[in-house]
């Protein structure tokens, strides 16, 4: 365990700019209010170590290397956002094993499938929901840790090299760049973050019940330090919306606390008093006009997508999602950003 920046200098001094490595990260949103960066694994040449984020004063020797670096990484985005957070950049080269195998067709392609799939080798699970942020960590702890990234170096070799006996090798770069640019795209500071997925099912009455429930149970995530689903899931707030909206009474857990239970019934209560005219408003989709001949044009590409995906045995999404394939058929080829280069030669684009 790296936990000081001269272990973490002697680690790096040496590496020249470009050296490939392999990184994973462990957060604590399973067991705290705010999200931390608790622990990097870092894999170069036959090395890997743990570095603690916890302990450094500052990971400034880190983010400099990884200004050059090609970093190997396994479902990336979530480590990509971790990244990016923690140096407000992104290494320039990600590789991500996941989306290699995905493009030569293995079907099952979580980093433990893939392991024992290139390596014989059987990882053991039992750390996938452990609390990060404990110290010290245990030796199980550890070693699950250090698998994350202890074979992606090799099995991206392996990858590559079959990538570029198929031809693919090319489509490989073209996904991991833009699954990289997708992370740098995103906008996190998300201005209404009580519009949960599903909120747009709710009239603006329910909506202004389902702000005042999601503020009443970050409040209460934030005093408890831990995550607001262990307070209460997006799935009741906006059942609870729902229901409140039409004028029923809820039928809270019976394991709220009494304390929590009072607050929460304030909160409603608060609620009810406001203004109709004080109600969110909704955001409605952009309905775009669908010709008469839309849904032969959206059968054609999924036919098309579909034998093309089932000559190169692949999962037929890879090309071109329905959603996709249907934009496709309202605004036309030319849709701007919805196929990288190799989506729309596999679908007759090009």
């Amino acid at each position: 365990m790296i936990d000081s920046l001269e272990g973490l200098a002697g680690l790096l001094n040496g590496l020249s700019p470009g050296t490939v490595c392999a990184i994973d990260t462990e957060a604590d949103s399973l067991h705290r209010y705010k999200e931390s960066l608790c622990l990097i694994q870092f894999a170069v040449g036959e090395a890997s170590v743990l570095i603690d984020p916890l302990a450094l004063e500052h990971m400034a020797p880190l983010g400099e290397f990884l200004k050059t670096a090609t970093v190997w990484m396994h479902g990336a985005d979530y480590d990509m956002t971790m990244l990016r957070r923690e140096f407000d950049e992104i290494p320039p080269l990600v590789f991500d094993t996941q989306i290699g195998a995905r493009l030569l067709g293995v079907r099952k392609f979580g980093l433990a499938n893939l392991v024992e799939h290139y390596f014989g080798v059987v990882l053991s699970k039992t750390s996938q929901k452990a609390d990060w942020g404990k110290r010290p960590l245990s030796p199980k702890m550890t070693e699950y840790a250090l698998n994350d990234v202890r074979y992606l170096l090799p099995m991206g070799e392996k990858i590559v090299a079959e990538l570029r006996e198929k031809g693919r090798y090319e489509w490989f770069v073209e996904s991991c760049d833009a699954a990289r640019q997708k992370v740098l795209d995103r906008d996190e500071s998300k201005e209404e973050p009580w519009r949960v997925q599903g909120a747009g099912r709710l009239d603006r009455k329910g909506l202004h019940y389902l702000r005042a429930l999601w503020n009443w149970r970050d409040a209460e995530a934030e005093s408890w330090d831990r995550p607001s689903f262990m307070v209460a899931t997006n799935r009741n707030i906006l059942e609870w919306s729902g229901v409140l909206a039409s004028g029923n009474r809820v039928e809270f857990p019976g394991h709220f606390r009494a304390d929590r239970r009072r607050r929460l019934e304030s909160a409603i209560s608060e609620a009810g008093k406001a203004e109709a005219s004080s109600y969110p408003t909704r955001i409605k989709g952009l309905r775009r006009r669908r010709d008469s001949d839309f849904e032969q044009k959206v059968n054609e590409m999924l036919a098309v997508r579909d034998k093309k995906a089932a000559e190169l045995d692949i999962d037929s999404s890879l090309i071109a999602s329905r959603a996709v394939i249907e934009a496709l058929a309202i605004g036309g080829e030319t849709s701007e950003g919805l196929l990288l280069n190799w989506q729309k030669e596999c679908l007759g684009f090009e």
